[in-house]
């Protein structure tokens, strides 16, 4: 019983930090606008719901298995694979902990997103080693305000609710999508 409650109290504080960062806005994330000022799209609240399949964190989890690489942006406020999106992600050692950040989707997975994280962060150049494997330039574009280059990382498959989802950033360039999609499937088996 105090478990449950507890876990119902994390949760609504989560939502309740989500709703405060989904009201700053451009101001939280370096000048990128909301998805929408209007109302929310229905039956979807705008703070990050809570996904319920790993208790008490709020995450579904990692993905481990194959997927299918699938290209289908579509700019209809829905969260689509090849879209970059902002949403809530937890740390690798912590998932009640994380924080906002731009996402890949890559796929569909039942009711779930197939999602792999962006950074700013130069992986890929000299000096990295084998972690240099786990990174893939893309380039820039309308999901960093500033312009900043990006990489996409492979070493984690993130499990997203389309609920998450706080805003869409961009939708990737189809070839830039294929080098992703070759590398999950010589990383990961995807096809």
């Amino acid at each position: 019983m105090l478990r449950s409650t507890a876990s119902r109290a994390l949760s609504l504080l989560r939502a309740a930090i989500g709703a405060g960062l989904a009201r700053r806005g451009a101001a939280h994330d370096g000048g990128v606008p909301p998805r929408s000022a209007g109302a929310p799209r229905a039956g979807v609240p705008r703070a990050p719901a809570p996904h319920a399949v790993v208790p008490g964190t709020g995450y579904a989890g990692d993905f481990s298995g194959t997927a299918r690489a699938e290209y289908h942006p579509d700019p209809d406020g829905e969260p689509d694979p090849g879209e970059i999106v902002w949403t809530w992600v937890p740390y690798e050692e912590d998932h009640s902990r994380g924080k906002d950040r731009p996402v890949l989707v890559v796929a569909r997975r039942g009711a779930l997103l197939l999602a792999l994280m962006l950074t700013s962060r130069d992986h890929t150049g000299s000096g990295n080693g084998d972690r240099a494997g786990d990174y893939l330039d893309i380039g820039t574009g309308a999901w960093d305000a500033r312009g900043r280059p990006s990489e996409v990382r492979f070493d984690r498959v993130l499990q997203i609710d389309p609920g998450a989802v706080r805003r869409e950033g961009a939708v990737l360039d189809r070839a830039a999508f294929e080098a992703v999609a070759a590398r999950l499937r010589t990383r990961h088996g995807w096809s």
